[in-house]
C-alpha cells in the first residue's frame, strides 16, 4: 500500500488531488494569481487529520501551505507540487463563552464567523476589519460582484499581527490571543498559553504559519454595542488639499478609541480621480457625524455612512461571488514627518499608474488610534510596536494579455518607493508583503526580509523555531531560520 493510500485509510476529511472534479475549487484562491498546482488538497475534520497530514507530506518530501481564508494575494496558503492543509471546510465552527468572555474559534473559520457569534453576546474582539472593507468598497463603487469569496480568515490575520476598527480600545488581535492549540512539524498536538508551551505562544503572535497549523484559537472578548456608525464618503480630487489638512489635524490631535478612518486614493468607476473616507465611530450616528463634522463640511458627493449592526460592518462583502482578478499588493508604514505636499505627489502618482484601461489602484493610509498596540512591550510579541498607520497599494486587474502581474508589481512598488523617499521607511505590516508570490519557490521570503519585520525579536524566534520546526517544515511566510 502506497504513503498516500495509507493517508487516505485513515483521514476523515476530504483527500483532492489533480483530475477530481472539485480541484480547480479547492486550489482557487480570492486572487487569481495566488492559485497554484497542489498534488494534495487535504480538508482535514480535525487534529489528527492534520498530524497525519503533516507527517505524509514530510515523508513524501512535500512543501506544506495552510489554509483559512485564503484571501491574501501572495500565494502563502498555496503550493505548487505540495500538500494544502485547508482547515475551512470542517474546522471552522465558533464557540463562545459570554462569562469568561472568550471565543474558541476554529482555525479555518471566517471574522464573519466570529463577529455574528460573539455581539449575540454584547462582545466582540479585533477582528479582520482591514480586509473586510478593503474589498468591499471595490464591489459597491465598480458595481462588479468579481470574486469568488471575500473571505478573511481568523488564522492568517490573527497570526500575522491584526489590525482592525476595535484596535483602538484592544489593540492588535495578537494581543487578544490567549490560547492556541497547534499541530507542530512532528505531528504533536500542542496547547499554547501562559502556562503551557509560553515561548510557543509567543511565537505565533506575530510569526505568522512559521511554528505548525493552528487548529484553534482562543481569543479575549470585550464588552461592544449592537450598533456602530460607519460607511464611505467620496469625495472629488479638488478637495484632496482640504482633506489632507483636516486629516492630519485630526491625526494629530489623538483619535480617541472610538474612532479609525481610512484615507484612499483611487478613481471611480468613469475613471475620475477621486478620494474617499472609510469612517468608523463606536457610538450613535449623531455621535458619529459630529465627530467627523470636518470632513462632512468638505461636501462629499457621495455620502454612504449610516448607524449600522456592528455585525454588518465587519462582514458586508463576505456574501458576494464572481470571477476571479488577479491581485497584487504592497506596503509601508506612514512616516510621521511625511507633509501634504509629498502625498500629493503620490496622490498624483496613483491616478498615473491606474490610466491604463484593465488596472484598478487603491492606495490606502489606514488611520487607526495605535496607543494601546504601543502600550504593549516591544518584546511582549515577535511583531514589534512603536506602531505608525499602515499603507497599502492595493492593485486589481481583469487583464490576461501580455504580463499584468509585471506592470502591477512595477506600479505598487513605484507607489510605495515614494513614501520611503521622503521617509527612509522600507519595511511595512507583514501580512502586505507579496515577496513570497515573485520569488521562487525554493527562495520564498528572505531571511533578511524575517530580520527586518521582528527586529530584535528575530534571534528568540530561531530559538522557538529551533525547538518547535528544526528542519524547517513551515516556511511560507517570513521564513524563520532555526537557531544554530
Amino acid at each position: 500500500m502506497s504513503d498516500f493510500q495509507i493517508l487516505k485509510s485513515s483521514f476523515k476529511g476530504d483527500l483532492v488531488v489533480p483530475g477530481d472534479p472539485t480541484y480547480p475549487e479547492a486550489i482557487a484562491r480570492w486572487a487569481k494569481n495566488a492559485a497554484r498546482n497542489a498534488a494534495v488538497v487535504a480538508f482535514v475534520k480535525d487534529t489528527e487529520d492534520v498530524a497525519n497530514a503533516i507527517l505524509y507530506a514530510r515523508h513524501a518530501g512535500l512543501e506544506i501551505s495552510i489554509k483559512g481564508g485564503g484571501h491574501n494575494p501572495s500565494a502563502a496558503s498555496s503550493t505548487e507540487g505540495g500538500l494544502v492543509i485547508d482547515l475551512s471546510r470542517y474546522m471552522d465552527g465558533v464557540r463562545v463563552d459570554p462569562e469568561g468572555r472568550l471565543a474558541y474559534v476554529g482555525g479555518g473559520a471566517l471574522w464573519r464567523t466570529v463577529d455574528k457569534a460573539a455581539i449575540q453576546f454584547g462582545l466582540a474582539t479585533v477582528a479582520g476589519t482591514v480586509n473586510h472593507v478593503r474589498k468591499s468598497f471595490y464591489i459597491v463603487i465598480r458595481g462588479e460582484l468579481n470574486h469568488p469569496s471575500l473571505k478573511t480568515g481568523v488564522g492568517g490575520l490573527a497570526l500575522g499581527a491584526g489590525y482592525g476598527w476595535l484596535s483602538g480600545a484592544h489593540g492588535l488581535t495578537i494581543d487578544n490571543i490567549v490560547q492556541a492549540t497547534i499541530v507542530t512539524a512532528d505531528g504533536c498536538v500542542r496547547t499554547a498559553s501562559k502556562t503551557e508551551n509560553a515561548d510557543l505562544l509567543w511565537g505565533i503572535r506575530g510569526a505568522g504559519p512559521n511554528f505548525g497549523a493552528v487548529t484553534e484559537f482562543v481569543l479575549q472578548l470585550h464588552p461592544q454595542r449592537r450598533t456602530v456608525f460607519g460607511g464611505l464618503i467620496f469625495f472629488t480630487a479638488d478637495k484632496l488639499h482640504q482633506l489632507l489638512d483636516v486629516t492630519g489635524e485630526w491625526w494629530a490631535k489623538g483619535p480617541s478609541e472610538k474612532e479609525g478612518m481610512f484615507q484612499i486614493f483611487t478613481r471611480w468607476p468613469d475613471k475620475q480621480p477621486c478620494i474617499l473616507h472609510v469612517l468608523f465611530y463606536n457610538g450613535s450616528e449623531e455621535e458619529g457625524r459630529q465627530n467627523y463634522k470636518a470632513l462632512f463640511d468638505i461636501c462629499p458627493f457621495e455620502d454612504w455612512c449610516k448607524e449600522m449592526p456592528y455585525e454588518a460592518l465587519n462582514g458586508m462583502q463576505n456574501e458576494f461571488f464572481g470571477p476571479q482578478a488577479n491581485a497584487y499588493m504592497k506596503g509601508t508604514f506612514l512616516s510621521p514627518s511625511l507633509s501634504p505636499a509629498a502625498l500629493t505627489r503620490i496622490f498624483e502618482r496613483v491616478i498615473e499608474c491606474s490610466e491604463p484601461a484593465g488596472y484598478d489602484i487603491y492606495l490606502l493610509i489606514e488611520y487607526f488610534p495605535l496607543q494601546a498596540a504601543n502600550a504593549v512591550p516591544d518584546d511582549a510579541t515577535p511583531y514589534r510596536r512603536g506602531l505608525t498607520p499602515n499603507v497599502l497599494c492595493l492593485i486589481l486587474s481583469k487583464r490576461d494579455d501580455e504580463d499584468p502581474l509585471g506592470y502591477m508589481r512595477s506600479a505598487a512598488r513605484d507607489i510605495i518607493e515614494m513614501f520611503a523617499e521622503d521617509s527612509g521607511v522600507h519595511m511595512g505590516y507583514g501580512n502586505y508583503c507579496p515577496e513570497s508570490d515573485t520569488l521562487p519557490p525554493q527562495e520564498l521570503v528572505s531571511v533578511d526580509k524575517a530580520k527586518q519585520l521582528f527586529g530584535s525579536n528575530y534571534p528568540r524566534l530561531q530559538q522557538v523555531k529551533k525547538q518547535y520546526d528544526p528542519e524547517m517544515v513551515f516556511r511560507k511566510w517570513f521564513m524563520i531560520t532555526p537557531a544554530a
